[in-house]
């Protein structure tokens, strides 16, 4: 398994920072310096790693190759390999890194010219690139994650006291020339161009068969790989922990620990891919390096969740490439129930079967920077992610004399996490926007008395380019105040009943909330159009001559989702010779760059006008998008953003689209632009809702069959779990293919009972003939939510099988016939209950619509809470739950089975997860009085208690887009001397 040698012609001088988070980061590492040390070059590696992570990497004696012990970042302090101390960590970060700060720069820039470095790579030492970038020296970051990610949520929790340090880790990386991604990243916004690679691994030395011989363990033994980076504090390991047959290998355990008689220590220097590559199965924390070295020689991987990063973005990455070979445990790792798990996973395979040769190719790409090659762009394409926006913001917040802080979105945390403020209905919002009446005048619409709409106008008003912060600066610089502005604002919606039926056709009730999305667009010939300067920058001078049509868009609170907030494109590159671009290829384009991928939301309503209704876009567009719908929780924010931005586009463009129409073209955006399979429901409800009324509606595919007035003793709530929910996300996918594969075989088995019914000619019984036309209009059944529970029961439920594998199911029936999934032949879809939830669930909603419209009983709300209660149990079934949405469930039952309740006729009466599942929003049903109030406020306190996590409280609701309709809006004055 060696490598030729690759030697270059001219030998280089690479200095390799390591962070000092974990060995991974040294593993991978060393494979890329590997290389570069065959090709010739010299390497100075800057770690505080112990030496044995590179005895298998690198000759260790190579005259190449040298070491210097020194840490300059300490990554996450942890108390074992699970748990992290956030507040620790920044102050260890800060004791490492910030405050001699001063002396590390001086020190760095003074040993890299010392040693005339070529290239300094960082993976991923913030301040590495600082001193690279002083020395006069180019820099190269490798990695899958940055530390201003992770840092972001210590600082939430931990307070004020460390935000500065955010800014300067990104600052630092902003000086990296570009960026190296690995497969299985996170958000990066700091980087300005990066280079996309295959999976780093470390190579093999021997094969499966020669590591068991070493280790003595006979073939017919099942091995299963411990692996955490050191063992978590207070697991103890137990015989009965491993099914039979079954041999646990150990990394990490301590000299002293004891272990039963089917587990086995490993050195502490065991070279663990050779052994991965030869178990049955992995045991381990998530992490790049655990993670992809399973998934490159195809090892099944049960996974515990660790506490000190957001893994979603890591997961949705990687699980790309592992479908079908991975299973996840919580905190129940430590009581030792891992035999289903381990059972589970060892039926699976992982699928991965792209290049793993990143180390090579990493080499390669940083030899040929030291060599003069330039890989970042000249040109400021609408892909750049900072440049102007964000490069620029960082240098004007590290102005000498003022403080560097970040100063919007910590401000917006305190709502984030707390009860959502109560807001005063008002008499005429005309009377409070008259406040701002000397800075705009409304042509058109009404304000309707919302006081987002007025604080959203007061925004515009005080927009100036004396703005500090990033996104109000470049918003400052995007409208023409002497030229028409539309404004447009679309609500989130709280899932009361429906949910993932939807995409069976089922019927929903859905209710928009109070939080929602405005967008201000601005249509403009391109004379008259404000350019960024690095838009300006991308024409040449003869485009000057004749300007072309540009969108330019801000969108506010960008921290939170730690994303660019600006995207800027020519329209022209939205259509290919003279047609508009297909929704394949957009969707690629918006996916090449996680930090602008959330501009698909918004710029993609222009894809879908131009495809689905030819619309013709000559003039530029500017827009600005603002949404309290916060992200992840389940209540729709991309379908509020998605309703606002192609409200606001039909608006400017006099577009006549009904409202439902409107809504089927935002879930196009969605479905081939964003890339997510949801239903049509959210998009709905954004765009047809009413305040205070339940939006009814069969998704056949989006039949609004009216309003259902909320009775007045009803009331409804929505609590945030804290658990980021994503219908884009692996589990939502996976329930809606098992869905449809449901469909498909009721279908087939119909078409197969039909057959045999109709095979006596002769027979002529009357209710013989009524069966089959019952039969035929199940084999042709266009939604699964059309067959009747009793008919399901009957006839069906019992051929559906509990779970199918991918290849199994296209081998006999070909296709599942949804056009927004695709089935994986190698992974296990669960079949049973994703198809009996619809089914069941379409005849739960029509119960609880007749029940809101019955006399107003104690039973009443009992049985509605009761149907609430039913939902949220199915969706567990199809392994959409989680552990902190079944919380709140359980914490709402305990109070409505209170004495003290009881005794006052009840207040509480049920709760559901809502959307997609995985997470996100409860939503509550109760008695509309004080005391459920006081209720709702005890959940959110004892959920705080239990987790830690201050739940955020969705009350009251708003008209949706349609009933909102559009202000046109022109400036009186220019707001504060833009």
């Amino acid at each position: 398994m060696g490598f030729e040698k690759e030697e270059c012609e001219k030998k280089l001088v690479f200095v390799y920072y390591v962070t000092g988070h974990g060995f991974g980061h040294a593993t991978r590492v060393a494979e890329v310096v590997r290389h570069l040390i065959l090709a010739g070059h010299d390497v100075h590696l800057v770690t505080a790693a112990p030496d044995f992570v590179f005895f298998h990497e690198i000759e260790i004696n190579s005259p190449r190759l040298f070491f210097r012990r020194v840490l300059l970042d300490c990554g996450a302090v942890q108390s074992d390999a699970l748990t992290v101390d956030r507040r620790a960590s920044l102050e260890k970060y800060s004791e490492t890194a910030v405050k001699p700060r001063a002396s590390i720069l001086a020190t760095e820039i003074e040993w890299l010219n010392s040693i005339k470095a070529d290239l300094v790579v960082s993976d991923v030492v913030p301040i590495a690139c600082r001193a690279a970038a002083d020395a006069g020296i180019r820099s190269v970051c490798v990695a899958n994650f940055s530390w201003d990610f992770i840092y972001v949520d210590y600082v939430m929790d931990a307070g004020p006291t460390y935000r500065s340090m955010i800014w300067q880790i990104a600052e630092d990386y902003s000086h990296s020339e570009f960026l190296i991604r690995l497969p299985g990243y996170c958000p990066m916004p700091a980087f300005r161009d990066v280079i996309d690679i295959p999976l780093l691994v470390r190579r093999l030395y021997k094969t499966p068969k020669e590591v068991r011989e070493e280790l003595g363990i006979a073939d017919d033994v099942k091995l299963v790989i411990l692996n955490f980076g050191g063992q978590p504090s207070g697991l103890k390991l137990k015989e009965e922990f491993l099914p039979s047959g079954w041999l646990g290998l150990v990394c990490g355990a301590s000299d002293t620990q004891d272990l039963p008689v089917n587990f086995r220590k490993l050195a502490k220097d065991a070279y663990t891919p050779d052994i991965i590559a030869a178990c049955d199965c992995m045991l381990g924390k998530i992490g790049y390096g655990t993670f992809s070295e399973a998934l490159a020689y195809k090892c099944p991987f049960v996974f515990i969740r660790r506490d000190y990063f957001n893994e979603e973005p890591f997961l949705r990455h990687m699980l790309e490439y592992y479908q079908g070979g991975v299973e996840m445990i919580r905190r129940d790792l430590l009581t030792g129930h891992w035999k289903p798990y381990l059972e589970r996973a060892i039926s699976l395979k992982p699928c991965y079967e792209a290049p793993i040769d990143g180390g090579k190719v990493a080499a390669q790409i940083l030899q040929e920077t030291a060599s003069g090659k330039k890989y970042a762009s000249d040109k400021l394409s609408g892909a750049r992610r900072l440049r102007d926006a964000i490069v620029l913001g960082y240098q004007l917040q590290t102005v000498i004399g003022r403080d560097i802080a970040i100063p919007e979105w910590y401000s917006m945390a305190e709502n984030k996490h707390g009860h959502s403020p109560s807001v005063s209905p008002m008499d005429n919002g005309n009377s409070v926007f008259n406040s701002h009446a000397q800075d705009f005048e409304i042509l058109h619409g009404d304000v309707q008395g919302l006081p987002d709409t007025v604080d959203f106008l007061k925004s515009l008003s005080e927009l100036n380019e004396k703005q500090t912060i990033r996104e109000r600066k470049a918003a400052a610089n995007l409208f023409n105040w002497e030229e028409e502005i539309f404004v447009t604002r679309a609500p989130g919606r709280l899932d009361v009943m429906g949910g993932i039926a939807d995409y069976s056709g089922s019927l929903v009730l859905q209710m928009p909330i109070k939080e929602a999305c405005h967008v201000a667009l601005q249509r403009i010939h391109p004379s008259k159009h404000r350019l960024w300067k690095h838009a300006e920058a991308r024409h040449d001078d003869e485009e000057k001559q004749k300007p072309a049509a540009v969108l330019q868009i801000v969108s506010y609170g960008s921290e939170l989702g730690n994303r660019s907030p600006t995207f800027d494109i020519d329209l022209s590159d939205f259509t290919e010779g003279g047609k508009p671009i297909s929704y394949e290829k957009a969707k690629k384009y918006f996916a090449q760059d996680p930090s602008q991928k959330w501009a698909a939301y918004v710029a993609g309503a222009i894809v879908v006008l131009m495809n689905e209704l030819g619309v013709h876009f000559e003039d530029s567009i500017s827009m600005l998008v603002s949404s309290a719908v916060p992200e992840g929780k389940g209540v729709s924010s991309s379908a509020s953003v998605e309703v606002a931005s192609m409200s606001a586009i039909a608006a400017a463009y006099g577009l006549d689209i009904s409202m439902r129409d409107l809504a089927l073209l935002c879930q196009k955006v969605e479905n081939h632009i964003v890339g997510a399979p949801c239903g049509v429901m959210d998009q709905m409800t954004s765009a047809c809702g009413e305040a205070d009324k339940l939006l009814a509606m069969i998704c056949q595919p989006a039949e609004i069959v009216g309003l259902v007035e909320i009775p007045k003793n009803i009331r409804f709530w929505g609590i945030d779990s804290g658990i980021r929910h994503s219908v884009g996300g692996a589990d939502y996918g996976s329930v809606r293919i098992g869905a449809f594969m449901g469909l498909k075989m009721i279908k087939s088995r119909a078409s197969e009972l039909l057959s045999e019914t109709c095979s006596d000619e002769l027979d002529s019984d009357e209710m013989k003939k009524d069966g089959i036309k019952l039969l035929k209009k199940e084999a042709s059944l266009d939604y699964l939510c059309n067959l009747s529970p009793h008919r399901y029961e009957a006839l069906y439920a019992d051929i559906i099988p509990k779970s199918i594998i991918g290849g199994a199911f296209l081998e006999k029936y070909k296709n599942h016939n949804d056009s927004v999934t695709v089935i994986n032949q190698k992974c296990t879809y669960g079949v049973k209950a994703p198809n009996k939830h619809p089914v069941y669930e379409n005849f739960r909603v029509k119960t609880f619509k007749a029940l809101l419209n019955s006399a107003t009983s104690s039973e009443q709300l009992t049985a509605l809470g009761e149907l609430l209660y039913q939902c949220h149990y199915s969706y567990s079934a199809c392994g959409l739950g989680s552990d902190g949405t079944d919380r709140l469930v359980h914490i709402v039952q305990e109070l409505q089975h209170s004495a003290a309740s009881e005794s006052e006729g009840g207040t509480l009466c049920g709760a559901k997860i809502t959307g997609g599942g995985s997470g996100g929003t409860v939503c509550v049903i109760g008695r509309n009085c004080p005391k459920s109030i006081e209720q709702i406020s005890e959940v959110q306190k004892r959920y705080q208690k239990a987790t830690g996590y201050l739940p955020y409280i969705f009350e009251g609701s708003s008209p949706g887009a349609g009933k909102f309709g559009y202000l046109k809006i022109r400036s009186c004055s220019t707001p504060q001397n833009t």
